[in-house]
């Protein structure tokens, strides 16, 4: 199997489990949860797809996957590679949002191109192996390091452009923007083909804040994306005031925000209130479930243990049922935000079927890590399976999500236009020299 897989250039992948969510175009009859298909793969493109136990031209190859089930490749919408993989240099020994806020900030003294371009590639080269195929990830900018960070961001964009598609976001505090410097960094992510975003927090001054931020994209034609409301506290409601914002300056680029985890301690009228106005504005929404099932809710060390009473995780179920598009993706790796992590979405999205109960039914929760955020990159050719589109493919041996979300699958085989990749993950050893004294 594994030579056809890596060597040939048509062969049929048959008796074959697809979620049906990821397929386009192919009509299978009785086809609920899963369709039972026959994939013909010729020269990186899917071919056809035909009913499983269709008959076919036996001079073909065929690897009988045994109904396994096969994936599109991932799409990670919201990560932080510059931060990524510095935890044996910087830990957070409590675990809590603001000591990863101030140890982030010490740690950045290293964060020389040589630094940052090494961390960043092993993140993509575990995505990369894992199976994902576009990520975007959020850049610092603060001072000097946002020329740094988005210039080896461009470095690497072009290095893997034939193995991930690559976005980047701006990450800075709101207030920033009132200034020139905030003027300079809009300049820079619009010469990256980049897309504008920011931290907003509660304050007098909020609404000034995102009105300028609103005119800068606009000027520039840039999406925006922003970390919104990543607290327990229930009057965190800058979700509500960025949507407000963007009805007031009638935008119409894409909005997407993330973490959201207020909403979940919101009295059901100010949530109505919030999804009602995020619904208008047409303002997606990603949850980052594994990193704030890390922050949130958590007791400083230096205060009698206490168990979290939440976790973290935004109202997914209630925003998917308002029509508001709604993602999951990695966040931080490693890192004094989160201190775990591979980069791989499929761990992710196990995971947030969990956390947040998204099985009984499945439904089309597979779109949270595959055709929905590849939209909202503005990349609807990625993450589908159909006639004439890239074999771009994950092969896994379990059959069911029973099977599927119960282990690892550290035995998954990931295609790239239609051949099988060296899916061997980077030693964390090749960072050891960035760590030592």
């Amino acid at each position: 199997m594994k030579d056809i897989l890596k060597n040939s250039s048509h062969y049929w992948l048959i008796n074959a489990h697809v979620p049906t969510p990821l397929l386009v175009g192919a009509v299978v009859e009785n086809a609920e949860e899963y369709a039972w298909v026959d994939l013909e793969i010729k020269d990186g493109i899917i071919a056809s797809i035909t009913p499983a136990d269709t008959m076919h031209d036996t001079s073909v190859a065929a690897v009988d996957l045994k109904r396994g089930q096969v994936w599109s490749c991932f799409v990670d919408v919201h990560t932080h590679l510059d931060k990524g993989h510095i935890w044996e240099r910087s830990p957070n020994p409590t675990g809590t949002f603001q000591d990863a806020l101030e140890t982030v900030g010490s740690d950045r003294q290293h964060w020389n191109p040589e630094d940052v371009y090494r961390r960043m590639e092993f993140g993509l080269k575990c995505s990369y192996a894992h199976g994902t195929q576009a990520i975007r990830t959020h850049l610092d900018s603060i001072g000097e390091q946002t020329q740094i960070s988005f210039e080896v961001f461009r470095t690497l964009r072009q290095g893997w452009q034939d193995r991930i598609t690559l976005q980047a976001v701006s990450l800075l505090p709101l207030e920033t923007f009132l200034t020139p410097e905030g003027e300079q960094i809009a300049d820079i992510v619009a010469e990256s083909g980049g897309v504008l975003g920011g931290v907003p927090r509660m304050h007098p001054d909020l609404d000034r804040q995102l009105d300028r931020v609103f005119e800068l994209a606009k000027d520039r034609q840039l999406n925006l994306d922003f970390h919104t409301d990543e607290s327990g506290n229930p009057h965190d409601i800058t979700l509500r005031h960025v949507a407000a914002a963007a009805l007031r300056h009638q935008f119409e680029g894409s909005i997407l925000c993330g973490h959201c985890c207020s909403l979940a301690v919101q009295s059901p009228e100010a949530v109505d209130k919030t999804l009602s106005l995020v619904h208008e504005a047409q303002i997606s929404i990603v949850s980052l479930p594994m990193c704030n099932l890390f922050l949130q809710d958590r007791t400083p060390s230096s205060v009698e243990a206490k168990t979290p009473r939440w976790r973290g995780v935004t109202l997914l179920h209630e925003l998917k049922q308002r029509g508001i598009p709604v993602a999951v993706a990695s966040d931080n790796c490693r890192d004094p935000f989160y201190g775990f992590g591979d980069h791989d979405v499929l761990e992710v999205f196990t995971q947030a079927v969990r956390i947040a109960h998204l099985d009984a039914p499945y439904e089309d929760w597979c779109r949270t890590v595959t055709t929905t955020p590849a939209d909202l990159m503005g990349l609807p050719q990625l993450a589908r399976i159909g006639v004439g589109l890239p074999a771009d493919l994950i092969l896994f041996k379990a059959r069911y999500y029973s099977e599927l979300l119960a282990r690892p699958q550290g035995d998954r085989i990931v295609l790239r236009s239609g051949r099988a990749i060296d899916a061997t993950l980077p030693d964390y050893a090749e960072l050891d020299d960035l760590f030592s004294a």
